[in-house]
């Protein structure tokens, strides 16, 4: 390939033409998503500038949340995203959505169950596996913690056992739990097994003294409350 044919990398566009100096004159909502991207990304390649790079992803994966679902590996599939690029852009997407998840402190109260989809729905929302978490609560519903690693399953189902769902619940001496899961197909609609978990949840916490307020599974867009949805036995 002739030199002359090359197109100019970012370096060599005019000042106003660069994303980055485009960012600091004018701020971001005039920037396309592949030029915010390049930014992160920074450098380009001998064939490949980072807007180019970034407008190759963007092309495979169709947008940021697709994208922030890949992995390290996965990124590096796209010719000229290696190991380096893809921890950029992994952070960045991580920051991104940690930022939009609704914080909530020990002390505080989940209003509605709409509170707790936002507050879990970035969080399991994308993962590859079942995800089972447990909201631990005082006798006035307050949160005293919430506990993360409850259970992770195959790609079809968590396995939940009653001695994992309540070991932290017992240890922080909790009122009662609301347990929330995701379904990685996207759809938050109960299974069969879902609701066969959720009788021999509330049957255990019966047992040991601790009421299970709600089990919430969280979809892509949407979530089902059992509570909402007259599920809880």
């Amino acid at each position: 390939m002739k030199e002359e044919n090359k197109r100019p990398t970012i370096k060599q566009l005019p000042a106003h033409e660069r994303p980055r100096e485009r960012l600091i004159q004018g701020g971001d909502e005039q920037l396309t998503d592949a030029e915010l991207l390049g930014i992160i990304i920074r450098d380009g390649t001998q064939d490949y500038s980072a807007v180019d790079l970034a407008k190759k992803l963007l092309s495979a994966y169709g947008d940021f949340r697709s994208l922030s679902s890949a992995s390290i590996r996965e990124l590096c599939k796209t010719k000229g995203i290696g190991p380096a690029r893809a921890a950029q852009i992994k952070a960045a997407l991580a920051i991104a959505k940690r930022f939009s998840v609704t914080t909530m402190k020990p002390g505080q109260q989940f209003k509605s169950s709409s509170d707790i989809y936002n507050h879990f729905h970035e969080q399991l929302r994308g993962k590859k596996q079942e995800v089972f978490l447990a909201v631990l609560l005082d006798n006035k519903n307050r949160i005293i913690k919430i506990e993360s690693d409850v259970s992770a399953g195959s790609l079809t189902s968590s396995i939940v056992h009653p001695r994992e769902a309540f070991k932290a619940a017992i240890r922080e001496s909790a009122a009662s739990v609301i347990f929330v899961h995701n379904h990685p197909s996207g759809d938050p609609e109960p299974s069969k097994e879902d609701i066969q978990i959720t009788n021999r949840l509330v049957e255990a916490g019966n047992i040991v003294g601790i009421k299970i307020l709600d089990h919430i599974i969280i979809g892509n867009e949407q979530y089902v409350s059992f509570k909402d949805r007259g599920l809880m036995p």
